[in-house]
C-alpha cells in the first residue's frame, strides 16, 4: 500500500510511533522513580518525567497523526523531532539539546496544523492550531529559563485544546448553536489568557486555568455526541463511556486547580495535575486508539470487551492517586501510581491482541 500523496508509508510511521513509545515508557519509569520507586533509568527520567510524558510522548503521537492528515512530507519533521528529544533528555546530562529539539517539534506542528486549517476553516482546525501554539509557547518559555510552575500550564492547554478541537470536530453533528461556538471560543481564550496570566502571577495563572477547564468541561458534556454514543454497544459505546469518564477528570483537575491545586507542587497540585493528565487525556487515548491506529499505521484492530479491563484499571488508579494526594498519603499515592502504569501496560497488550485478532480476521 502506498502512502498519501506527499506523505510517506510505515517504513517511516511507524520507527517515528516507537520513538514515542520509548518516551512513554521513559516517563512512566521516570514517575514510578518519583514516588519513590526503583529507578529502571538514569535519573534524568525521573528529572524530566512531564516534558517526556507531554512533549517526547504526546508530543511525537499528536505530531504523526497531524503529519498524516497534512500529506506532506515535511510534516513528519514534527515527529521526528519530538521523539529525538526525549532521547536527547535521558541520555544527555544537559537539558538544552532536547528543549531545543522539542520546541523545533511544536513549531513545525504549529506550521502543520496553520496548514491545515487554510484548508480548512473552522473552529475546530483553528482550536488545534492554537493548541500547537501553546506547546510551542510553553517550550520556548521553557528553553528561555522559565520555571515549571509558569510554563506547565501551557503545555496542559496543548493537550486539552488539541482534544477539545477533535471532539468540536465531531459536535458538528450535534450543530451547536452560534452561541454555544462563542461560548467556546470564549473558554478557549480565558485558557490562553490563564497560561500567560501565569508567565506573571503563576498563582492567579493556575486558578484562572481551572475555572476555563470547569467550564470547559460542563460545554463538552452538554455538548458532545458522546452523551448520544455511550448508550450504544460494542466500540461506540465503548468510545463514549471513555470520553465521559475522562470529563469527570477534568472537572475534578479544574476544581483544584481553582482550588487549593494552585500552588504548585503540592499534594493538591499532583491531584488535579494527574486527573487531567491520565485521567482525563489518557481516558481519550483508551477510547480513540482502535480508531487512530488504523488510521496511522494501517493495522486492523478488531474491538473487544477487554477493552475494558486496562480503561478500569486507569480510572482506578486516578482515584486513588487523587485520594493519597488529599489525603497526604505517600503509599496511597504511590499505588495509585503503580497501578496506572499496569493499566497502561495492559491496554498495550491489549491493543496488540486486538491488532492480531485484526490480522486473522482479515
Amino acid at each position: 500500500m502506498s502512502a498519501p500523496p506527499g506523505g510517506y508509508g510505515l517504513a517511516v510511521r511507524l520507527p517515528l510511533l516507537a520513538l514515542g513509545m520509548l518516551a512513554l515508557v521513559a516517563g512512566v519509569a521516570g514517575g514510578l522513580a518519583r514516588l519513590g520507586g526503583h529507578a529502571l533509568l538514569p535519573g534524568a527520567a525521573a528529572a524530566w518525567h512531564g516534558p517526556l510524558m507531554v512533549g517526547a510522548f504526546f508530543g511525537t503521537v499528536i505530531a504523526l497523526e497531524r503529519a498524516v492528515a497534512l500529506g506532506a512530507r515535511w510534516g513528519y519533521a514534527a515527529p521526528l523531532a519530538a521523539g529525538l528529544g526525549g532521547v536527547a533528555l535521558v541520555a544527555l546530562d544537559a537539558p538544552r539539546p532536547g528543549q531545543a529539539l522539542l520546541l523545533a517539534a511544536s513549531l513545525l506542528l504549529s506550521a502543520a496544523s496553520i496548514r491545515l486549517a487554510r484548508r480548512n476553516v473552522a473552529l475546530f482546525t483553528v482550536t488545534l492550531a492554537l493548541g500547537a501554539a501553546c506547546w510551542a509557547a510553553g517550550n520556548a518559555a521553557w528553553l528561555a529559563g522559565a520555571g515549571f510552575p509558569a510554563l506547565v500550564p501551557w503545555w496542559i492547554a496543548f493537550l486539552v485544546l488539541t482534544i477539545a478541537g477533535e471532539r468540536l470536530e465531531l459536535t458538528r453533528l450535534m450543530r451547536p448553536s452560534r452561541a454555544r461556538q462563542t461560548a467556546f471560543g470564549a473558554i478557549v481564550a480565558a485558557l490562553v489568557a490563564a497560561c500567560a496570566l501565569a508567565l506573571v502571577a503563576t498563582e492567579w495563572g493556575w486558578r484562572l486555568l481551572g475555572a476555563a477547564l470547569v467550564a470547559l468541561t460542563a460545554w463538552l458534556l452538554a455538548q458532545d455526541i458522546a452523551r448520544r454514543t455511550a448508550r450504544e454497544a460494542g466500540l461506540t459505546g465503548y468510545i463514549g463511556r471513555s470520553l465521559l469518564a475522562g470529563y469527570v477528570w477534568l472537572g475534578v483537575g479544574g476544581l483544584l486547580f481553582a482550588g487549593p491545586g494552585a500552588a504548585y507542587a503540592t499534594f493538591a497540585w499532583d491531584a488535579a495535575a494527574h486527573a487531567i493528565v491520565l485521567g482525563f487525556v489518557f481516558s481519550m487515548v483508551f477510547g480513540h486508539a482502535p480508531v487512530i491506529v488504523p488510521a496511522v499505521t494501517r493495522a486492523n484492530v478488531r474491538w473487544h470487551w477487554s477493552f475494558y479491563v486496562p480503561l478500569a484499571l486507569l480510572h482506578v488508579s486516578v482515584a486513588e492517586r487523587v485520594a493519597g494526594d488529599l489525603l497526604a498519603s505517600p503509599s496511597v499515592r504511590a499505588a495509585g501510581g503503580t497501578l496506572s502504569a499496569l493499566a497502561l501496560i495492559v491496554f498495550v497488550a491489549t491493543l496488540l491482541v486486538a491488532i492480531a485478532r485484526g490480522r486473522g480476521r482479515a
